[in-house]
C-alpha cells in the first residue's frame, strides 16, 4: 500500500509518498516540483508513480503557491524567477532533513518536475552535483531566452510591460548563473530523461530541441533520454508519468 503524509520540514510543507512498508527505510529518494499557479497535490499521480517503484517521493510546496499562498490571488507573472529561486535555496534544507534522518540514501537522490517545476530541475543541475538522475517534463533549460518569449506569451496577456532592451537584460542577469544551456557541462554525464511536446503553448518546445540537438554528440550528455510527443500539448500525459519513474528506477 501506498502512504501519502503531510509533512512539515522547518516551515517547508511538502508531502511525502512511499510504500508503507519501506515508509522508515533508507530509501531513494526523488523530489518532484509542480508547475506554476498549481500545487504539490496536483502532481501526487507522479510522486504514486515513483513510490510504486520503490523510491521515497518529496513534492515540495513552491514558493507563494498552496499551502504557502499569501493572497487569495495567484503569484504574478513577474514573480515567477522568484519562485523558482527559493526552490534552489529550499531543496538542500530538505534533503538534508530526509539524509539526517536515516530516510534518504545520499547517494541516491534525484529531481524531477513539471513545467515550472522542469524549469526548477534544470536549473539545479546547475548548482547541485549530488543530483544522481533528473527528469524534465515539459521545462525549458533557457532561461534567458524563455524569459524573454514570456514578454509576448499567452502567461504574459493582460500585463502592461513596458521595458528597454537595457531593462530587460540587466533583468536577465542574475539567471546566467543558473542556465542549463549556457553551462551544458554540468549534466557531466548524469542521466536525464527529458519530454516535451511539439504543441506547448506555454513553454516553447523549440528551446528543448534546440538544446538536446546542440549537446547530443557531448560526452558529458550521453545519459540523456529526450522524448516527444507529436502534437503533445502543456498537460503531461499519464503514461510520461509512468516512463519518468521506470527511467528513475533503472538510472538511480
Amino acid at each position: 500500500m501506498i502512504s501519502i503524509k503531510n509533512v512539515t520540514v522547518k516551515g517547508l510543507p511538502l508531502l511525502e509518498i512511499v510504500s508503507e512498508e519501506h515508509f522508515s527505510k533508507k530509501l531513494p529518494t526523488v523530489f518532484f516540483y509542480h508547475g506554476w499557479t498549481s500545487s504539490k497535490e496536483s502532481s501526487m499521480v507522479n510522486g504514486y508513480e515513483l513510490a510504486k517503484q520503490g523510491f521515497r517521493a518529496l513534492l515540495p510546496e513552491s514558493y507563494l503557491h498552496g499551502e504557502r499562498k499569501i493572497s487569495a490571488s495567484s503569484p504574478g507573472n513577474m514573480e515567477f524567477w522568484d519562485v523558482v529561486l527559493h526552490n534552489l535555496s529550499e531543496i538542500t534544507i530538505l534533503k538534508d532533513y530526509y539524509v539526517e534522518k536515516g530516510l534518504t540514501d545520499p547517494e541516491k537522490i534525484g529531481v524531477a518536475g513539471l513545467s515550472m517545476g522542469g524549469i526548477t530541475t534544470n536549473a539545479m543541475l546547475t548548482q547541485f552535483p549530488w543530483i544522481k538522475a533528473a527528469s524534465v517534463l515539459m521545462g525549458t533549460p533557457s532561461p534567458i531566452a524563455f524569459s524573454k518569449w514570456l514578454l509576448n506569451a499567452p502567461w504574459a496577456e493582460g500585463l502592461d510591460i513596458q521595458l528597454t532592451e537595457q531593462e530587460v537584460n540587466d533583468a536577465m542577469e542574475p539567471l546566467k548563473n543558473i542556465s542549463l544551456d549556457l553551462h551544458p557541462e554540468k549534466i557531466n554525464g548524469r542521466p536525464i530523461y527529458v519530454w516535451h511536446g511539439t504543441n506547448d503553448e506555454l513553454v516553447p518546445y523549440s528551446l528543448t530541441k534546440k538544446f538536446i540537438q546542440a549537446v547530443q554528440d557531448k560526452s558529458y550528455a550521453q545519459n540523456i533520454q529526450f522524448e516527444t510527443t507529436i502534437g503533445g500539448i502543456h498537460k503531461v500525459p499519464y503514461a510520461i508519468s509512468v516512463e519518468m519513474a521506470e527511467f528513475f528506477k533503472k538510472n538511480l
